[in-house]
């Protein structure tokens, strides 16, 4: 690998982080927020909605402008998106009428900055000249999960130090994040994927494709896997153990994404001596163990444990998918990463709604819900199969 891109690896994985203290950092001052500013607790959670939804817009709709404007532009805008939203948050509730209409400007400004960051960062490692790519994915995607760590771990300390009532220092305080990666995107060298590659096609040639359908699939099966555990893992620890909301999420969510920035960072330090299906086909087995735990043993204890089995399996997944559709599909430009980061949104988004809705029509069993999202892993197992066979003779 060329030196001067190592920086640009690094950079990258930076925005990753910054994608992460966009989505969890608002999500734990909801509690606050409805003391603070009077607002209903159920209005407040729709600001997860707004901030995946308009992610999925960004992952639908972006690919030309970014396309048009160039990946450093695009990286500085999106940096510069959610240092603005974070601000915000600051200063608009307690300035407008409406607080909530503040509040939701504010994550709808930074979710515009995380939803490029998602569509960006994975074809900008792809572009970057170096050996073992799927290695490096795997490295740049388990910058998430550790940011995840980071932001719950960091700010919980805040608070415990400083008070809740501090927030906004912390907010701006995170700022640091954004702002550091912002001047990391303003020199260092950016390759293009289409300069690497086939020339770029367009969404008919793509969809022409069987092979990008399989791999848009699996892309669905890879958040679906992660999220609907991920989302309940909280819910088990207290139901299950007995604890607090704020041990639960540490013990549960927490360890879920512990596990998977394990695995993640296992593939991207040891990828060049694994073989990447073989990998995920591993990786497919444990998964579908860890769901049968958490279904079927008794043991509270031990199902939490099957919840980090789960996060740990279902880690290579995501990056797994991007590396082998890089390779794979015809044309692996910009739109190409686009849609794939749409295809996982989806399966992250449908996955807990399926478990969930399974879960209430079973009298709020949650062990029922995670039973039929056993069909996530399962469609994961039978993509690669279908890989393997069609790739063999390769």
């Amino acid at each position: 690998m060329k030196n001067s891109f190592k920086t640009t690896i690094k950079a990258a994985y930076l925005g990753y982080v910054v994608q992460a203290v966009v989505n969890n950092f608002v999500p734990l001052l909801f509690v606050r927020m409805q003391s603070e500013f009077g607002i209903p607790l159920g209005k407040i959670t729709l600001l997860i909605t707004f901030n995946f939804g308009l992610q999925l817009l960004i992952d639908m709709f972006s690919t030309p402008f970014i396309e048009k404007i160039g990946y450093r532009a695009s990286m500085l805008i999106s940096n510069a998106a959610v240092i603005l939203g974070l601000v915000l948050l600051t200063i608009l509730p307690g300035r407008v009428m409406n607080p909530f209409a503040g509040i939701l400007l504010s994550v709808c400004i930074y979710a515009i900055g995380g939803g490029l960051q998602e569509v960006l960062v994975s074809p900008i490692v792809e572009a970057c000249p170096a050996e073992n790519k799927e290695a490096q994915m795997s490295l740049l995607h388990s910058a998430y999960c550790w940011g995840h760590m980071a932001v719950v771990l960091l700010s919980t300390a805040f608070f415990a130090i400083a008070g809740i009532s501090q927030w906004r220092v912390l907010a701006i305080l995170w700022c640091i994040v954004p702002a550091v990666d912002f001047a990391l995107f303003t020199f260092v060298p950016i390759a293009r994927l289409e300069e690497n590659a086939e020339e770029s096609i367009g969404l008919k040639e793509l969809a022409a494709q069987g092979i990008f359908w399989l791999m848009f699939l699996m892309m669905f099966a890879a958040g679906a896997s992660e999220q609907a555990v991920s989302q309940w893992s909280s819910a088990f620890a207290e139901k299950g153990l007995g604890v607090s909301k704020t041990l639960g999420d540490l013990m549960g969510p927490m360890l879920f994404a512990f596990c998977m920035a394990v695995s993640r960072t296992i593939y991207g330090v040891k990828g060049h001596k694994l073989n990447l299906n073989t990998f995920m086909g591993v990786s497919t087995g444990l998964c579908l163990v860890a769901y049968l735990i958490i279904v079927f043993v008794p043991n509270p204890m031990i199902a939490l444990l099957g919840c980090g089995l789960a996060g740990f399996s279902v880690g290579i997944f995501w990056p797994g998918t991007f590396s082998t559709a890089s390779a794979r599909v015809k044309g692996r430009g910009t739109l190409l990463f686009a849609l794939l980061a749409l295809a996982g949104d989806l399966g992250c988004s449908g996955g807990p709604t399926i478990a969930g809705a399974v879960a209430s029509a079973c009298g709020d069993n949650m062990r029922a819900g995670i039973g039929a999202a056993i069909a996530f892993p399962l469609i994961m197992g039978v993509g690669l199969l279908i890989l393997q066979k069609r790739f063999a003779k390769e």
